[in-house]
């Protein structure tokens, strides 16, 4: 059995869990859009715009109520709040008496007829569209860096690969705008979500607002009024608001937002992937500082850590989606509160890992090393294979048979793969250059890499100009500020 701690070193301040998220990854702006301090003061702001509204339609409600709500929307006492959980054995009554014990004159109208998804919804929904917003801008940051590596790089011929096999040629920058494009088709989806985002309003407990047509002496329109005042003073646009609910938003809501933060992770970790497989070939590499440790025990390793953290993190992202569909499933009628716990994990622990991960992305894309010899080298290895369409037509157009040249190169070319599978060279050339069909032609000169890229480098720009110029003018004041690792 583990021995207890105690004495000299003992640290009781760490003697506790803390989520990586918080001591590792997440940016601090997206922890503190996360935070209780935000949360709860999202909760006050709606408290005194449900007031305002309230007072506005000649409910009994003073101006000193009003200022003392207004007094103190940040000074929170967690502590208080805790004491009056503890009690009540319910969160947002415990801050409805932490802020009455703060601002007593105004206790009598907090929270005048809402339910606690009055605050509790309308808060995730304000929360979740300024994360969203973030995670679109890092995801633009991530596409900007990688058209820059595009354009860079537009020319370099490099041997692509379908199945992980050899494959005709394609050039390093293109192939990083199929990265990039799977990032720019889930930032589309990611930005189609947020327009398209409501605000719950005031709704009452099972969604009917009967609470208020009490309040409102069963004056209809007043209520209406009421909702549609609510969502202007919390700056939303009034007619931005779900037709109705339950006494939650739909909870399938969650599940939306969620598929393209999941796609966004996929995203990442196929470009990730990708780097990995490069880095084994030492074609292309993760940014390496001059003092970082590759492995405990072998010195001499330069391990895609950054890569690796970026894959294990993407999944963890990709596999909260399921979880959100299967919350939305099972909410049974107005509500039920099974949804709860699951979703304090799940809401903020998919922005939170998401937002690390860009973090990283956007570090490698703009520290991308590219080893260029390794790539023409092995570019060049396989290059006779890819040429032999090419050695074919020339051979025709030299009096050779089609079919009869064909099977000479289909024979040699066996035995140059036998020979380079055995360690040897790729001699396709020599082989073929001493058969009667390819005497007088210069094979040597079909090996020209460039030949055999197809519109690439155009790609490349046509990329450049339709996809990664419109995302950089869109985001332009998030891209100007440079990624921040934590570790």
């Amino acid at each position: 059995m583990c021995p207890v701690w105690s004495g000299g070193g003992y640290n009781a301040a760490l003697d506790t869990y803390r989520s990586p998220l918080e001591t590792r990854y997440a940016s601090a702006a997206m922890q503190s859009l996360w935070s209780d301090q935000r949360r709860i003061g999202t909760w006050r702001r709606l408290w005194l715009a449900l007031a305002r509204a309230q007072q506005q339609l000649d409910l009994p409600i003073t101006d000193a109520q009003i200022e003392a709500l207004e007094s103190h929307l940040d000074d929170i006492d967690f502590d208080a709040a805790k004491v009056h959980e503890k009690r009540l054995r319910h969160d947002v009554m415990a801050h409805v008496h932490a802020l009455a014990d703060l601002a007593p004159e105004a206790a009598p109208i907090i929270h005048l007829g809402a339910t606690s998804q009055f605050v509790n919804c309308n808060t995730e929904l304000i929360l979740l569209r300024d994360a969203m917003e973030m995670i679109a801008a890092k995801t633009a940051a991530v596409i900007s860096a990688l058209g820059t590596f595009a354009h860079q790089w537009r020319d370099l011929p490099t041997l692509g690969f379908t199945h992980y096999q050899p494959a005709q040629p394609v050039t390093v920058g293109k192939r990083a705008t199929l990265w990039a494009q799977d990032l720019w088709l889930s930032l589309e989806q990611l930005e189609r979500q947020r327009e398209v985002l409501r605000f719950r309003g005031i709704r009452g407990a099972t969604g009917t607002q009967a609470s208020f047509m009490a309040l409102f002496d069963n004056d209809a329109e007043k209520v209406a009024e009421l909702d549609r005042l609510v969502t202007e003073f919390m700056g939303w646009p009034a007619e931005e608001r779900f037709p109705v609910t339950g006494q939650t938003y739909p909870r399938v809501l969650d599940a939306q937002i969620l598929a393209p933060l999941a796609s966004i992770a996929a995203a990442i970790h196929k470009c990730a992937t990708d780097i990995r497989l490069l880095s084994n070939l030492r074609e292309i590499e993760e940014p390496f500082e001059s003092t970082q440790i590759g492995s405990s025990a072998m010195a001499y390793k330069r391990n895609p850590m950054r890569c690796e953290r970026a894959c294990g993190m993407t999944r963890f992202v990709m596999n909260l989606l399921p979880n959100a569909l299967q919350t939305a499933a099972v909410q049974w009628m107005e509500r039920t509160l099974d949804d709860s716990a699951n979703r304090r994990l799940v809401l903020p622990e998919a922005f939170l890992a998401l937002d690390g991960v860009l973090d990283i992305m956007r570090n490698v894309c703009e520290g991308l090393i590219v080893n260029e010899a390794v790539v023409k080298a092995r570019l060049d290895a396989e290059l006779p294979f890819m040429a032999t369409e090419d050695m074919l037509m020339e051979a025709v157009r030299n009096g050779a048979d089609r079919q009869d040249a064909h099977e000479v190169i289909r024979t040699h070319s066996m035995a140059a793969a036998a020979s380079v599978k055995s360690g040897g060279p790729n001699d396709l050339l020599a082989r073929l250059q001493d058969e009667a069909d390819f005497k007088g032609i210069d094979l040597s000169g079909l090996l020209e890499a460039s030949r055999y890229v197809g519109r690439a480098p155009e790609q490349v720009d046509t990329f450049l100009d339709q996809v990664v110029e419109p995302v950089r003018s869109r985001y332009a004041q998030a891209i100007g500020k440079a990624a921040q690792l934590r570790v």
